[in-house]
């Protein structure tokens, strides 16, 4: 295979979101409490989030194609380097082997607790959403139900985690996978700020209803959600107070938003609101760490 396919392949399954994928999913299980009889599980439930988002990045390339031969040329479908046929059967096969490698951890975990199903759930879950993104009833194009959508994928990541180590009915998760929802809901407000020239005519997005300025206004309220999840564990004991100073980083970054919202620089504010997602399931995994 030629080197421009290699990194054709890599481009369209986006490496670095993969990855990051990945470590969200092992920090899940981390926080929801991991031991020696859970290791493997939460290793093959990673492997399997990776080759889902890597598949569910290539469907959404292979949706957008058309619409990205106009917009983004040089993307691996429309400048040719893949075609769509081939793209279609490699996100199928990754699919399979990620429900596969899902259903061995499911299989390996029952021996482990009664709780075994709950990542079973949590990837049929995600599989519907990911479907009814970009295939049927397309909520992409629906805007603010497609960000919901979006980032209850995200969210599910983390719980995911700590559904394969058997602790999928831990509050302090779904705390942990609700603040993730919001931070990353208010980023995909704030995105859709940022392309609503190239989106206007295949999405109906917030910003495109309200206008930018509410819709910023809108993703800020969010995001305000987004703090108070990450606060919520420590006021009911799951930490130590003090050690709501490891949330500071993640607090900081989403307030500091304002200020770019304001003046209407929307790509930077999305940066800094996915920053302060990773700041936050780190500041999560550090008070774990220290407790």
């Amino acid at each position: 295979m030629p080197q421009s396919s290699y990194k054709a392949w890599l481009e369209i399954s986006r490496p670095l979101n993969v990855i990051l994928g990945g470590i969200t999913c092992c920090l899940g299980g981390y926080i929801a409490g991991i031991d020696d009889s859970t290791r493997l599980t939460l290793a093959l439930s990673t492997i399997s989030v990776m080759l889902f988002m890597a598949a569910g990045n290539i469907v959404n390339d292979i949706m957008d194609s058309t619409i990205d031969a106009q917009a983004h040329p040089s993307r691996p479908i429309p400048s040719g380097r893949i075609n769509r046929p081939l793209a279609k059967g490699v996100a199928s096969g990754l699919w399979i082997v990620s429900l596969l490698f899902m259903g061995i951890s499911a299989n390996v975990l029952k021996g482990t607790t009664d709780l075994w199903w709950g990542a079973i759930l949590i990837w049929v879950i995600a599989a519907t959403l990911m479907l009814s993104y970009d295939l049927g009833p397309r909520t992409k194009q629906s805007g603010l139900v497609g960000n919901i959508v979006i980032s209850l994928m995200v969210g599910m990541v983390i719980i995911f985690g700590a559904a394969s180590v058997g602790m999928v009915y831990l509050p302090l998760i779904w705390l942990v996978g609700a603040t993730s929802f919001f931070i990353n809901l208010a980023r995909e407000i704030v995105k859709d700020c940022e392309d609503m020239e190239s989106d206007s005519e295949t999405r109906n997005t917030l910003p495109m209803t309200v206008g930018k300025e509410k819709a910023r206004m809108i993703a800020y309220s969010i995001s305000m959600g987004g703090i108070v999840c990450s606060a919520l564990p420590y006021y009911l004991g799951y930490f130590n107070l003090g050690f709501l100073l490891f949330q500071l980083p993640a607090v900081l970054l989403i307030l500091t938003c304002n200020s770019k919202m304001m003046t209407g620089d929307d790509k930077s504010c999305q940066r800094q609101l996915r920053q302060s997602l990773i700041m936050g399931i780190l500041g999560f995994s550090a008070s774990v760490g220290f407790s």
